[in-house]
């Protein structure tokens, strides 16, 4: 349970009278109606309000139905289908209009910059409370068309009643929080002013704002989907329970002890919710940060050296080259070396440069140091127009960001194919190779997926890059994408990154390859594998 449904539940039984005890000797509800009509009767009397041709009584019959008495005709029908919930015995039902001395909604102002008189608007009642800064101000002329009801009173409550997202929202208009002369409210927020001396406004507040009011809110409404709006008819018609006033008050106090209590709960709460979101992507982000640096598993001088494995992979790249299917280029590998002073240097130039901030880490004996470029190679996915995708799926399939999750491949309902014509033969997805974004959001970066087959009708789009292993070894492809897929390189990549757009960030292929990566030797590697594949597999299992 959050913050939020706990608050929820404590408003729902405090309104249902289940959050503090009933006492006997409390003067029940139905009396302090009474008393209330008996104050209506005065005023019409002194001609202060009018009277109210639909004013009830609501009571429940020897049937244990409850049942609404109209006051000016005499007619009764039975309301059981109203009652939400059950209540204490000395509790009473009533419509909000009955229990109220003034509802009606705001007006629309004439706005003025000058910050004498401010409006009461929605933006201005939020469930985290009442905040006259958000207000904007009416010309001073205007003040006198208003009549004397229409300015705000100490604990009148201010209910948004139009627009969703908005509607519903209650807040309780303090005097003391409003540091100007006076205010008044606008025509989308509903001034609902109570019987005081009879009635708590926080009660009723409370009541608003519980799950019974809140969750049918937008049901009780009227207008189109867009403009949803609370009528000041269905706002005086509001059932409401009432208390005996003595516990209206152990009810409120009881509620604003616990408010603290619930806030510090739900900030708790969020903290442990957002730690069981994020445990097993920061402890894969752990695993993955031990394997590429050798701590993993233990290292065995039996499985030779990761330089051995290095010589493999130029040989293999030589052997591309005479073939045609690597260019020239790719023969000229990196020289990176621990000199006699314990550091790492490359040669750049035919001279060595001192590499160590880009190392920031200790590997193995066994293993070296290295760059991209060295074990894969890198193209960019097939490039076409728009309006060269083929309607009726047929053709090349094309795998885009989307399509890549952490360590697998999706297809969609919604990928888009192409003619053949139009797709590069060498971008065709084969086992072993690698894809990830090219150009992506920044959280997205690092994504990684093995393709585990040979595809004859797959293929990348263009803002995604193919990496190929020159070692065609499937264990060696896991291994490289989850290295790349590691904190050290994640922050390398988002190191080299251009914004593109707003929200998009451009992983260059030349930078990329320029980037360091350790190697482990080939047996090793298929240890590191399983692994982590051991690993990852427990804490989704979770």
């Amino acid at each position: 349970m959050n913050g939020k449904q706990l608050k929820n539940s404590i408003l729902q039984w405090a309104i249902q009278g289940k959050l503090v005890p009933q006492d006997p000797n409390d003067e029940p509800a139905s009396v302090l109606l009474d008393k209330i009509r008996q104050e209506k009767e005065r005023l019409i009397k002194e001609k202060k309000i009018k009277r109210d041709k639909n004013a009830s009584i609501i009571y429940r019959g020897e049937d244990n139905s409850y049942y609404e008495k109209i006051l000016a005709t005499g007619e009764v029908k039975c309301i059981d289908e109203e009652i939400p919930f059950e209540i204490p015995t000395s509790w009473s039902w009533a419509r909000l209009m009955n229990v109220s001395i003034y509802i009606q909604r705001g007006k629309s102002p004439k706005y003025s910059p000058i910050k004498k008189y401010p409006v009461v608007a929605q933006k201005c009642n939020q469930w985290a409370g009442f905040s006259i800064d958000k207000a904007q101000f009416i010309e001073p002329g205007t003040l006198s068309k208003y009549a004397a009801e229409r300015i705000l009173q100490d604990e009148d409550l201010m209910w948004n009643s139009t627009g969703l997202g908005t509607l519903g929202r209650m807040a309780v208009y303090y005097a003391r929080l409003n540091p100007y002369e006076l205010a008044v409210a606008d025509s989308h927020v509903t001034v609902i002013r109570l019987f005081k001396p009879f009635m708590s406004p926080l009660f009723f507040y409370f009541y608003f704002a519980s799950p019974t009011v809140q969750s049918v809110i937008e049901d009780k409404s009227d207008g189109s989907t867009k403009q949803k709006e609370l009528s000041t008819t269905t706002v005086c018609n509001y059932l409401v329970p009432i208390p005996p006033r003595n516990e209206q008050t152990r009810i409120i106090s009881k509620v604003t002890s616990l408010l603290p209590v619930i806030e510090k709960y739900g900030t708790q709460q969020e903290k442990l919710d957002k730690l069981n979101r994020t445990i097993n992507e920061q402890i894969k982000k752990s695993v993955l940060q031990e394997a590429i640096q050798g701590k993993l598993v233990p290292q065995n001088a039996s499985e030779g050296t990761a330089q051995e494995l290095l010589e493999q992979i130029k040989t293999e790249k030589l052997k591309l080259v005479k073939e045609g299917k690597l260019k020239k280029s790719a023969l000229n590998d990196s020289v990176i070396f621990r000199g006699d002073d314990n550091k790492y240097y490359e040669l750049i130039d035919g001279s060595p440069v001192c590499i160590d901030e880009f190392l920031p880490f200790q590997i193995p004996e066994t293993w070296i140091w290295c760059k991209v470029k060295d074990l894969l190679d890198i193209q960019t996915g097939a490039s076409f127009k728009k309006e060269q995708a083929n309607a009726n799926k047929k053709g090349i399939r094309i795998l885009r960001g989307g399509n890549i999750l952490p360590n697998k491949y999706i297809f969609k309902d919604d990928d888009v194919f192409v003619s053949e014509e139009f797709v590069n033969a060498n971008t065709i997805l084969k086992k072993n190779c690698i894809i990830t974004p090219a150009v992506t959001s920044l959280e997205n970066i690092g994504k990684m997926a093995v393709i585990e087959k040979d595809y004859n009708n797959v293929s990348a789009g263009g803002f995604v890059f193919i990496f190929s292993p020159y070692i065609q070894d499937f264990n060696h492809s896991l291994l490289l994408a989850y290295f790349l897929q590691s904190p050290f390189l994640i922050e390398a990549m988002r190191g080299i990154t251009k914004k593109s757009g707003a929200a998009f960030y451009n992983l260059g292929k030349e930078r990329l390859k320029e980037l360091y990566l350790p190697l482990p030797p080939m047996a090793e590697q298929s240890r590191v594998v399983a692994k982590i594949k051991e690993v990852l597999s427990s804490i989704m299992s979770r």
